[in-house]
């Protein structure tokens, strides 16, 4: 499942842009990056898709389920009314029958919202939703386990603050289940931790916990006959959705294994990190988030998908604002291409601030939202940071008093007004580190007309 296009009508800042997705003819990543300034618009583009996605969600788990309405107050300025048309396709069935006509797998529906007292010049009509949530539903009829598409939005309000284990209340974990606060406007994953202990506490129930493992592997040795046969018998009792969720984990975070639950010298989540083993409230706020993050996504297509022998396979939306938050910029620069191989048949629609995040990874359809306009932008794959932050992003590389002193510098050199330069580099030296490059550059260019001035006199 994907999503072709958007329009949004009187949206906040829009009052009227349609917006085609990834994967296009010209980009073939299934993912879709919108930038631009604080305020432009961004979050409003992603909490649209996902109130507009809430009605099939709905309608997927209750046949006149009703999803989120367009909130009144982003009704753009004086505008009767707003709405969210969305083009969706769905392939199921169309994969293996070239012949198949794709205007049979495209399901349209529009939200609309009027002012209150006021009569809209928009309708909603929902019924593409229906059709399309009837589907799945008659599949789930038909066969129990059928595949779902994970549908989620991952809001700039994610954090991780608390890693709740001591779980008071039992709850279920179905397949539709998967769906259960994915397209909030807040996620604190406490939903995840807990999903993770009762699973692991089932898997130990079923097998030989991780613990006992350890213990007898340090009475026995690596190389015991016994230990290994218990090795083995542990590896293959494990709980199919806990092995997605590590294995997201480590695909998606090198040096990251063994995420699982202790109980002494107290109950917590522990973690090997490049071989040491971490309370996970140890980590930064960053590698928290980011793991959480991806476990999630693991989580539900792993709940979603019980048919496929490779849940992470398995196909949907996800929505991510400021993909980039809390992250170093070493994991902002591959972050893109380790979504795309962890979650291969997800399509994913993220905003960011970072130049890192669109100038790694090919085929990335990219849009620039100004002042309720947006623009399609040119690949970016391959291009410096310097060149991103100035061309797409409008923003200078460097402080920009800075920079207008080393402009100055370069002119007063070039002017050879060698006195006036040499004050200038002064001043420069003790505002700035010693292997400053722009100023190094500018010495270097100083002693050259210094040495040409002295040869002419």
């Amino acid at each position: 499942m994907e999503i072709k296009k958007f329009r949004l009508h009187n949206v906040g800042r829009f009052k009227n842009i349609e917006v085609p997705l990834a994967p296009t003819e010209s980009n073939a990543c299934n993912v879709t990056v919108f930038v631009g300034n604080n305020g432009a618009g961004k979050t409003s583009l992603l909490k649209s898709l996902a109130t507009s996605l809430s009605w099939f969600v709905s309608r997927v788990r209750s046949e006149k389920g009703s999803g989120s309405p367009i909130p009144e107050e982003v009704i753009h300025n004086s505008a009767l009314s707003a709405a969210v048309d969305i083009e969706v396709l769905d392939e199921k069935g169309q994969r293996n029958n070239p012949n198949t006509d794709i205007e049979n797998h495209l399901f349209h529906w529009t939200l609309a919202k009027p002012r209150q007292g006021r009569k809209g010049e928009h309708v909603s009509q929902l019924v593409g939703a229906t059709e399309l949530a009837d589907r799945y539903r008659q599949a789930l009829s038909n066969q129990e386990n059928a595949n779902l598409p994970l549908i989620a939005f991952y809001p700039v309000e994610r954090v991780v603050l608390d890693i709740p284990l001591k779980i008071k209340d039992k709850h279920s974990f179905l397949q539709l289940d998967g769906y259960d606060n994915s397209l909030n406007t807040g996620v604190d994953f406490r939903r995840f931790f807990e999903w993770f202990r009762e699973r692991e506490d089932s898997e130990n129930e079923t097998g030989i916990s991780q613990e006992m493992l350890e213990k007898l592997q340090s009475l026995l040795g690596n190389d015991n006959d016994v230990w290994q046969q218990l090795s083995a018998l542990k590896a293959s009792s494990r709980d199919r959705q806990l092995t997605a969720v590590r294995t997201a984990i480590t695909n998606f975070m090198p040096g990251f294994t063994n995420l699982k639950v202790r109980r002494k010298p107290r109950l917590h989540m522990s973690i090997d990190k490049n071989n040491e083993t971490f309370n996970v409230l140890q980590l930064s706020q960053g590698e928290k988030s980011l793991m959480a993050l991806v476990g999630d996504i693991a989580r539900r297509l792993a709940m979603m998908n019980p048919a496929l022998e490779n849940p992470l396979q398995g196909d949907g939306i996800v929505l991510i604002d400021e993909v980039d938050m809390h992250l170093h910029p070493k994991w902002q620069r591959s972050l893109i291409e380790r979504l795309t191989s962890t979650f291969p048949n997800c399509q994913f629609v993220l905003s960011t601030h970072s130049p890192l995040v669109i100038s790694d990874c090919k085929n990335v359809l990219i849009y620039t939202l100004d002042d309720g306009e947006l623009t399609e932008l040119s690949s970016q794959y391959g291009q410096d940071a310097n060149t991103v932050l100035l061309s797409v992003m409008d923003t200078d590389i460097r402080n920009s008093v800075i920079a207008t002193r080393l402009n100055t510098l370069l002119d007063l050199i070039q002017e050879n007004q060698l006195e006036k330069a040499k004050e200038e580099i002064a001043k420069l030296e003790a505002d700035l580190p010693a292997n400053n490059l722009e100023l190094t550059k500018a010495k270097m260019l100083f002693r050259k007309q210094e040495l040409k001035h002295a040869k002419n006199n």
